[in-house]
């Protein structure tokens, strides 16, 4: 990772921390589209464990630990995993729920084929170089068993709140000091090579317009 992406790495690191602490459950109690859909697709492939990336303060990895999967939720905010492990004790679902802090710039924990299930909601929209982006999807199929499922969603290029991010370098745009990167099809598939493409599914949630995606490792 060359200077500028580690000192952007970092600020945004620090930015999202903060955003945490000034407003807890920042996204919300209620799960994700995406999450909601990706019960069905778990629970299909009778798939009882996921390993969820980016968890944030853990909207999604409660909902699913509510649905009976155990969850190792991941993030790189220790204020934001701490929100969730402190309501994953509230509801009693800290048998179902770990939280581990990791930045997904570095190697995923688990050993090659020991995940059966991942699930990232926009995790992938975040500050990632092009080499980042593809380096994170190589590790999570290094990670997962054959025939394992990675379901993620992510933003769109068509969300009409692209227009009023301004762009910088490498495919990526920045607004209030966020940077993330919106995704066109093109780059869907293009990070979907070695893989079973199964869903491939753009919707709305709120005003926001996303892409679903689901990959079986082959």
């Amino acid at each position: 990772m060359n200077t500028g992406h580690v000192e952007l790495a970092r600020a945004q690191q620090e930015r999202w921390d903060s955003a945490y602490a000034r407003r807890p459950q920042l996204h919300g109690l209620e799960p994700s589209a995406a999450a909601q859909q990706a019960v069905e697709r778990f629970g299909a492939a009778g798939i009882d464990d996921v390993l969820e990336l980016g968890a944030g303060h853990g909207r999604d990895a409660l909902f699913l630990a509510r649905q009976g999967f155990s969850v190792h939720a991941t993030d790189f905010s220790e204020t934001a995993l701490d929100q969730l492990r402190h309501e994953a004790q509230r509801e009693g679902l800290d048998d179902r729920v770990t939280a581990a802090l990791h930045d997904v710039r570095d190697p995923l924990p688990p050993a090659d084929g020991g995940v059966n299930a991942v699930f990232a909601n926009l995790l992938l929209n975040m500050a990632f170089s092009p080499s980042e982006l593809r380096s994170l999807v190589g590790e999570i199929h290094r990670v997962l068993s054959p025939g394992g499922v990675f379901v993620y969603a992510v933003w769109s290029t068509g969300d009409p709140c692209s227009q009023y991010w301004q762009r910088l370098d490498d495919g990526l745009s920045v607004h209030d000091g966020f940077v993330g990167r919106f995704f066109d099809e093109d780059l869907v598939r293009e990070l979907a090579e070695h893989w079973q493409l199964d869903e491939l599914t753009p919707y709305h949630e709120g005003q926001r317009q996303m892409w679903r995606v689901a990959l079986t490792k082959k």
